[in-house]
């Protein structure tokens, strides 16, 4: 498929980039962004967003702030993402839904990566927001891909902000749609997520098997795009159930994946659960270099959710070594940062933390 692309792209190219093929150069960023070549994906689609100001095709434009908000997504530019795919909204509200819908946009798609972006912000509240207006307008397009697509993305968000009971209910719907469809791909993610709500909910070894089963049936289809986030929930349900050195072969894995792709959205975090799997082999000091380097990160990023679970993991472990004081200046202003999602579980956790310290 790859190489179809690659000559379809070709071809566009030697015939002067016709506004009428947009989907050949478009299905060949797909191919780049999903297979794991974000640096190539990224300056295809700076090209076609240019090329589309050069000849004010407005559907074009549409398209290419879409593409580039996904793309620095994916990298972990969360700050310039945002700005694309509301530029991408506003420009899809101002042309209106018929000139759109001819080249394939739907405005559930930017919404649901918009989602993820926000999230990462720190702004739950709103990304919940945007993935129940992209799961909606899923349900109204009466396609089952579009389906598949917006419910592996709400589970996704959900995973991050801490719903578990929304989640397991979205991985069912998820799971029961491809198994009646045959999507395999869609099928292999809600296994995943029915996986780490069982583990979550207290069946670790049944949580771990799903887990497991779905993420090889995920790398069946050759993707690369979401593997280190999957690898993660996987270290994450190790955490749960005391088996830190398979956690650790699992992170090491998904850090060789972000090398090698640059997709360094969810970065900080396994950064942070490498500290969190360490301390339970009794390594604290390896433990709290890598809660640090996930803070680092995180603020670079400027991506709050994740500089919240790094600053609450260390407070947590200079608690428990009597710097109780140092545990609360480093906590409190970060939660203090947070103006909405407070009943959300990673704030619930900070605020308790807090209150213990003060």
């Amino acid at each position: 498929m790859g190489l179809a692309y690659a000559r379809g792209l070709e071809l566009w190219t030697r015939l002067g980039s016709p506004a009428e093929f947009l989907d050949v150069p478009y299905g060949r960023l797909r191919y780049l962004l999903f297979s794991g070549e974000l640096a190539s994906a990224l300056g295809l689609a700076e090209d076609l967003l240019r090329l589309s100001y050069e000849r004010d095709d407005a559907a074009g434009l549409v398209q290419g702030h879409f593409a580039i908000g996904r793309t620095l997504m994916f990298i972990g530019r969360f700050g310039p993402a945002r700005s694309h795919l509301e530029k991408s909204l506003s420009l899809h509200n101002e042309i209106g839904r018929p000139a759109i819908t001819q080249m394939g946009v739907q405005t559930y798609g930017v919404q649901m990566y918009s989602a993820i972006v926000l999230a990462c912000l720190g702004y739950p509240d709103q990304a919940l927001s945007n993935s129940a207006a992209s799961a909606v307008e899923a349900r109204g397009l009466a396609d089952p891909i579009s389906l598949a697509t917006s419910m592996a993305m709400r589970s996704r968000l959900l995973s991050l902000v801490g719903d578990d009971m929304a989640l397991g209910e979205q991985a069912d719907q998820l799971v029961s749609l491809t198994i009646e469809q045959g999507f395999r791909q869609w099928h292999a993610q809600g296994t995943i997520y029915r996986g780490w709500v069982q583990a979550r909910n207290g069946d670790v070894a049944e949580g771990m098997s799903l887990l497991r089963s779905g993420i090889i049936a995920f790398r069946v289809s050759g993707t690369e795009a979401w593997l280190p986030h999957f690898l993660a929930l996987h270290a994450s349900a190790c955490d749960l159930a005391g088996k830190a050195e398979e956690g650790l072969s699992l992170l090491d894995e998904a850090m060789q994946i972000v090398d090698r792709t640059g997709e360094r959205w969810l970065e900080a975090e396994l950064y942070r659960l490498r500290g969190q799997l360490l301390l339970r082999r009794g390594h604290a000091e390896a433990a709290e270099n890598r809660y640090r380097e996930s803070l680092r990160m995180a603020r670079e990023q400027e991506a709050k959710l994740w500089e919240l679970r790094a600053a609450a993991s260390l407070a947590r472990l200079w608690r428990d070594q009597g710097r109780r004081g140092e545990a609360r200046d480093l906590l409190a202003p970060t939660y203090r940062w947070f103006t909405e999602g407070l009943d959300t579980r990673d704030l619930r956790e900070a605020r308790a933390l807090l209150d213990e310290l003060t």
